[in-house]
């Protein structure tokens, strides 16, 4: 009786302690008759998703028992929890403080705090890594489902008839500044004709009198060298 009553204060001060360390997790203890161990501890992440659960069993005793390993090994799978902790005032042979013994981790009282802080910082990173490989996974999936799917082919149509669209009035313009251009060579032409051939009509008739314009000489020279 007194050894029971003792490990039910020792569940109630290492309850306190996770609550008041871990404010953010959720810590139960475990209804007796269910499973063999005290407590459990869900790990919640910032956004309050759980991240992993850790098994807590206490036991303040003088002796060490190994049974008590294969017991918590089958609460754990029973919950089922990530990980599984005894926290034991009489430890196994070779143990002083804290070890891994069979899968279990295996603790003094004086170390389960520090052991938690351990634990929960390993299920936060590989909830965190799970996170970030199952969000790849989706984009990927969602990147491939877009890109053979109808939407993106709808996408692609829209840019290459826009694109054909401006190619056509880029031809368009490009023929319509051309004709232009034709059209205003030819009247550059004629303004120019009509230049030197008045030129030409008023030397004709002043003689040797009318100065000479250097630049429609010019042009009547380039005129009479083109003229075969």
């Amino acid at each position: 009786g007194s050894q029971q009553l003792q490990g039910e204060v020792l569940e109630l001060d290492f309850e306190q302690q996770l609550q008041h360390r871990f404010p953010m997790d959720r810590v139960e203890p475990v209804p007796k008759g269910d499973i063999g161990a005290d407590l459990v501890q869900h790990v919640l992440t910032a956004s309050g998703q759980v991240a992993g659960t850790i098994i807590w069993e206490l036991k303040r005793a003088r002796n060490w028992s190994d049974g008590w390993l294969a017991k918590l090994r089958d609460d754990q799978r029973s919950l089922p929890a990530d990980v599984a902790v005894l926290v034991s005032t009489a430890l196994p042979k070779g143990v002083e403080r804290m070890d891994v013994v069979e899968t279990v981790h295996v603790v003094h009282p004086r170390e389960a705090i520090a052991l938690a802080t351990i634990l929960r910082a390993s299920l936060l990173d590989i909830a965190r890594v799970k996170m970030q490989q199952s969000g790849q996974a989706g984009k990927m999936e969602q990147m491939y489902d877009y890109l053979t799917g109808p939407h993106f082919r709808h996408r692609v149509d829209a840019i290459v008839e826009n694109f054909r669209a401006q190619q056509k009035e880029l031809e368009k313009e490009k023929a319509f500044m051309l004709r232009q251009w034709a059209k205003r060579e030819r009247n550059l032409f004629n303004v120019l004709e009509a230049t030197s051939g008045m030129y030409g009509d008023m030397q004709g008739i002043a003689g040797s009198s009318m100065q000479a314009i250097a630049a429609l000489d010019h042009l009547v020279e380039g005129e009479e060298e083109e003229t075969p």
